[in-house]
């Protein structure tokens, strides 16, 4: 049995569903900005994307632990 998945990465099916995009490409917009800190960039995600805070927060969080 798997386990199931935890944290930032448990809101990416909804993400997907929701806002009709990859993950992948959430993460390259994410990686293209210019900002760099953490809440900047939730802030550009959801005044220039229109996603919710959690949503945006976890896609960030998920994307900079990456680098």
């Amino acid at each position: 049995m798997t386990e199931p998945v935890k944290g930032p990465a448990s809101y990416f099916p909804s993400i997907e569903k929701k806002y009709g995009r990859p993950i992948v490409e959430w993460q390259e917009l994410i990686r293209a900005s210019p900002l760099t800190k953490h809440m900047e960039i939730v802030a550009w995600l959801k005044s220039e994307h229109g996603l919710g805070h959690g949503h945006a927060n976890a896609l960030v969080k998920h994307t900079l632990a990456d680098r």
